[in-house]
């Protein structure tokens, strides 16, 4: 198992147990024997923590945010994207939503309109909110077309209306009821600014370790048997560009490692993973919009 050391820290060392077998590649020793309908973040989670799991667009966010001065960086312009793209994957995995059917005519992931397949509510505003306007649109979009509107990133001053505002602030705040994070006032010379510094160190660690574990200890090289929400996770993490945070702590040789097989799964074409067993037509679609 992959302990949470300092990357380039003279006295910090790392070993994983079965992280590199004698090809170099096998993450998983025993792999006849390795299900994907585990539940692989059972072993991260104790009865406390079950209370405190968090959406994609939470772990997305809370590897994005500075633990001391409890915001992101003023210089990433992805995350903004990346959290609307989890967004569309959350509902995606809950059954919320889905791609139009293809017909005889194959049509790839990014061409295919989303639909709405359940008004059932999630019970998380943030998502109800953005299921409500998949429901309540009369011209269908992409899921490229979804992360756009949901961004505010329109030309069209009629589709506005579909911006989910506040968003990282709405997550930082439920993060906050969630006891992961805290709510404080900084100064920053010319105004006042909201911020909300970690207050839980194990959940984002546990969170780190998930990323790095999955990735190294419990690499099994093939996409379809890593857990749909950890694949996710990493996909959405390096789309955001906080993934680097999670892989920082790391050593310098298994920094490298989990960059190589970050780049295997970049590397990968979306829509050819599309009609194998178990897989989610959403999720592929959004990390599609992402990756190409």
């Amino acid at each position: 198992m992959t302990s949470i050391t300092r990357r380039g820290g003279g006295n910090l060392t790392q070993r994983n147990t079965g992280s590199k077998g004698a090809d170099g590649g096998k993450g998983i020793e025993d792999e006849e024997n390795y299900s994907p309908d585990l539940n692989e973040e059972d072993e991260y989670e104790t009865e406390d923590s079950k209370a405190k799991r968090l959406t994609l667009m939470e772990e997305v966010l809370l590897l994005g945010l500075k633990d001391k001065e409890g915001y992101t960086s003023f210089w990433n312009d992805c995350i903004s994207s990346g959290l609307r793209g989890c967004m569309l994957i959350e509902l995606g995995l809950k059954g919320r939503i889905e791609l139009e059917k293809t017909g005889m005519r194959r049509r790839s992931l990014l061409n295919r309109k989303v639909q709405c397949k359940s008004e059932t509510p999630t019970g998380d505003v943030l998502l109800d909110e953005a299921l409500k306007l998949v429901k309540e649109t009369s011209n269908q979009e992409t899921t490229q077309g979804w992360i756009e509107l949901l961004s505010g990133e329109t030309w069209n001053p009629a589709k506005l209306r579909y911006q989910l505002r506040n968003v990282r602030e709405r997550l930082a705040k439920n993060l906050v009821e969630k006891g992961v994070l805290t709510t404080e006032k900084q100064n920053f010379l010319l105004f006042d600014m909201t911020t909300h510094p970690l207050t839980d160190t194990t959940a984002k660690q546990r969170l780190i370790k998930r990323v790095q574990d999955g990735v190294l200890s419990r690499w099994p090289n093939d996409p379809h048997r890593i857990e749909k929400r950890l694949l996710s996770l990493i996909y959405l993490a390096h789309s955001s560009d906080v993934l680097e945070n999670a892989f920082a702590p790391l050593s310098d040789e298994d920094y490298e490692l989990a960059m190589k097989r970050v780049r295997e799964l970049l590397d990968l074409d979306p829509d050819a993973q599309i009609g194998k067993q178990g897989v989610n037509d959403v999720m592929w679609a959004v990390i599609a919009a992402f990756i190409k």
